[in-house]
């Protein structure tokens, strides 16, 4: 008998030792969190661009004829004024003598028209002979002084053809190619200039700006009109082809009239200064433009989680739940993003770990170290 109560007291020791106990809730994680703020904060747009120089000039010859001869070498700086490319002057020369000769016969078709009109005059007077020859005469003095003025015109188009034969540099600045050599014929109608001629002392940088960031730089710069905007405009930078920034800051002056209608764009110009002449015109780099946000929401890029299309941070409400939030972001900064809604200044959001929250979890919420902290502010 005593075996058998000691079996069931054992039994019942054995199953109150192996009964399941219930599992126990982990704790919360800990997140860092951090209260937003607001800045005033600078964000860059950058837009392709093509530099040319203010003035852009083909050299073309305006006579035909041989040339004999190139003063300058290709990539020279020459003066306005200073000789480029001299044509055989010989043929206008020759018919600058010949109008010369024709002026000078005139003029002495006219003195004796005049001859005849001293001549018959009193005996006119004196009624030797008719008023008919008279007439006659001064008809001839007339056809004489219109031949004198046709020949002074002959002789300035000769003197002038005959001065197209030294071509001279219209403006200053570098030379381009020299697509003709010494002893080539040369002519107006031919397709290629001579070359081309680039001042460049200043120089013209043109961008596109598509229809949405035409809107936007309206409507984010101050002035009531277009002109106003362009005067009030700050200036932008220019980068090079290599990445570095241009030393001299430009201004925006002039926006086109109307859009391409085929790539949807409006060109718009800044100038930059080129004193000592490193821009020349076929260059290419970026147009930096820069835009002040004033009192923008600061939230960094690391505490964001971008699902279909949408951006989205996790802010912590009551009993420390957090909330899946979108926000509306206008720029970046850095490693920041600046938005405009969504959230408000002093809301506290998770700044790291967001990738394993979910919709009203509960957190731990840790003040952030100083390290993340210092990207929140900046």
């Amino acid at each position: 008998m005593k075996s058998i109560i000691f079996a069931l007291v054992a039994l019942s020791l054995y199953g109150c030792s192996s009964a399941p106990q219930a599992p126990q809730a982990p704790p919360p994680p800990s997140l860092p969190v951090a209260a937003i703020t607001s800045a005033t904060q600078t964000t860059y747009q950058e837009y392709p661009a093509s530099i040319e120089g203010t003035v852009n000039v083909e050299i073309r010859p305006q006579v035909s004829g041989t040339l004999d001869k190139v003063f300058v070498d290709e990539g020279a700086f020459v003066k306005a004024g200073q000789p480029i490319f001299k044509i055989n002057e010989q043929p206008f020369r020759a018919a600058l003598n010949n109008a010369l000769a024709n002026l000078h016969a005139a003029e002495a078709s006219q003195v004796n028209a005049q001859l005849e009109i001293d001549k018959l005059t009193p005996l006119v007077q004196n009624k030797v002979v008719s008023d008919y020859q008279l007439k006659t005469a001064k008809a001839a003095y007339q056809v004489a002084t219109a031949n004198i003025e046709s020949a002074k015109a002959n002789v300035s188009t000769a003197q002038i053809n005959l001065g197209y034969t030294l071509i001279k540099a219209p403006v200053s600045g570098y030379i381009g190619r020299l697509l003709k050599k010494q002893g080539s014929l040369v002519a107006p109608a031919d397709a290629e200039a001579l070359t081309q001629l680039s001042d460049v002392h200043d120089v013209h940088v043109y961008f596109s700006l598509g229809e949405k960031d035409f809107v936007n730089f309206k409507e984010q710069y101050p002035g009531q009109t277009l002109a106003d905007k362009l005067k009030q405009l700050p200036s932008v930078s220019l980068l090079l082809a290599d990445g570095t920034e241009y030393t001299k800051q430009g201004k925006i002056d002039v926006i086109d009239g109307q859009f391409d209608k085929n790539t949807g764009a409006i060109t718009v110009r800044a100038s930059f200064a080129n004193p000592q002449g490193l821009l020349r015109s076929g260059n290419t780099g970026r147009v930096r433009l820069s835009l002040e946000h004033k009192d923008a929401l600061i939230v960094p890029e690391s505490a964001t989680v971008e699902m279909q299309d949408k951006v989205f941070v996790f802010t912590v409400g009551d009993s420390s739940k957090v909330k899946k939030q979108a926000i509306s972001i206008v720029g970046k900064n850095g490693q920041n993003y600046l938005v405009k809604d969504g959230v408000k200044v002093g809301d506290q959001i998770v700044l790291s770990g967001i990738d394993k929250l979910q919709e009203g979890m509960v957190i731990h919420p840790e003040k952030a170290t100083d390290k993340v902290a210092a990207v929140a502010k900046n």
